[in-house]
């Protein structure tokens, strides 16, 4: 293969090389700025959402504003002027704006939270309680935009019945600041994109130090120009 060739070989390598190159940074920053934007992750610091999430569990969470949120949703807050202090706090949603919150139905185990007249199963308590040990009733019709949030270990929570003063315990949706999630389907592939950014960089910068160390050897093997010899007169 002649010289013309092989450098037009190397050429379209180069060129293969930094489009692939490119593509791999489109995908690791982009893969790291979606996860910064729209994800995030809390270890659980309290006992108030067993056997839901204990203490040292970490939560995968998708950021959403709390008008996004739906009965039954575990979500994250930040409350400092109820909590005294700026991190995120675990509890479930039970009523939205407009909802009446009211406990309970029956005693016990057989207790029941009821939402707008009808008492809702609620799978996930600890020990099956509803109420919580020594909770006086509560009977609450939760205002537009805000949200009345429970523990699931009813008996170790601090939550809307702590606060029922202030607005029937309800916490402003503006305070939400994401949704947990079980899914670790949305948290893969945004590491496979960025995984597979990195190798596609690294496979440019292969490719890279290839060329050059290519022009280096023939750099090497280029054959050095002997001067004319030149005879002048006596």
């Amino acid at each position: 293969m002649g010289r013309g060739a092989m450098s037009g070989a190397g050429r379209r390598l180069g060129v293969a090389a930094v489009v692939v190159g490119l593509l791999g940074l489109v995908l690791g920053l982009g893969g790291l700025a979606y996860a910064r934007v729209g994800f995030g992750g809390a270890v659980v610091s309290s006992e108030s959402m067993r056997p839901t999430y204990g203490p040292g569990d970490r939560i995968f969470y998708e950021r959403a504003d709390g008008s996004e949120v739906r009965r039954g949703d575990v979500v994250l807050l930040s409350a400092p002027d109820r909590y005294g202090f700026d991190g995120l706090v675990v509890k479930r949603v039970i009523g939205v704006g407009g909802d009446r919150v009211a406990c309970c139905t029956g005693t016990g185990t057989a207790a029941r939270v009821t939402v707008n007249g009808k008492p809702i199963e609620e799978p996930y308590l600890k020990g099956g309680e509803a109420g919580g040990f020594g909770i006086p009733a509560y009977d609450v019709r939760v205002p537009e935009g805000r949200l009345f949030l429970l523990g699931d270990n009813r008996g170790n929570a601090i939550d809307s019945r702590a606060f029922l003063d202030d607005r029937g315990g309800t916490f402003a949706e503006s305070e939400i600041r994401g949704l947990a999630s079980d899914s670790y389907v949305v948290p893969a592939l945004i590491g496979t994109a960025i995984m597979l950014g990195l190798v596609l960089v690294l496979v440019l910068v292969a490719v890279g130090l290839g060329i050059a160390a290519r022009v280096v050897r023939r750099r090497g093997r280029a054959p050095v120009p002997v001067a004319p010899n030149w005879h002048l007169p006596a």
